[in-house]
């Protein structure tokens, strides 16, 4: 399928499609014509590229982990490195709201 399918089927802009293939998330084929061609699977595979960024990884961390996240479904079916990377993500962001919830007493202790 080209590009406007592919951003049809997803839901996904052409610009964040064409952003995927310069990180090395999504790699289309090219037509004798120079036009991008995506595989069957592309649209299951933009839809685990936004849960991936959704969880809070990076490029370069989803190029890595991509080939062991991808199932069936938009469900990420993971493998174990991917599951401790995004543990130890859960485990920071629970440390960030505990550290923001200190400094919002903090602050409105000021305000009183």
């Amino acid at each position: 399928m080209r590009i406007g399918e592919l951003s049809h089927q997803s839901g996904v802009s052409r610009r964040a499609l064409r952003y995927y293939e310069e990180q090395g998330l999504l790699v289309p084929q090219r037509g004798c014509n120079g036009y991008r061609e995506y595989a069957d699977d592309a649209a299951l595979i933009v839809s685990q590229i936004q849960r991936l960024y959704l969880s809070g990884l990076n490029s370069e961390a989803i190029r890595r982990y991509l080939p062991c996240a991808r199932g069936q479904t938009p469900q990420l079916e993971m493998c174990a490195e991917l599951r401790a990377h995004l543990l130890s993500r859960a485990a920071a962001l629970d440390d960030d709201a505990q550290t923001a919830a200190r400094q919002r007493d903090v602050l409105l202790g000021h305000l009183a």
